[in-house]
């Protein structure tokens, strides 16, 4: 039933491509994100759980 389903819907087959490029993109940009930080931000993220106020 399913398959019929998924047969009828016109042009599925560029969703697992759209859905792997939202995924790459995401990923490159988190990654991007993470790296381009500074490293005196970064070192006060990390201090943050261990003050008292």
């Amino acid at each position: 039933m399913y398959k019929n389903v998924l047969r009828s819907i016109t042009d599925i087959e560029i969703l697992p491509i759209i859905a792997l490029v939202v995924f790459v993109l995401f990923f490159t940009g988190l990654l991007l994100w993470t790296f381009l930080q500074r490293k005196e931000k970064m070192d006060k993220m990390a201090r943050l759980p261990l003050e008292e106020e």
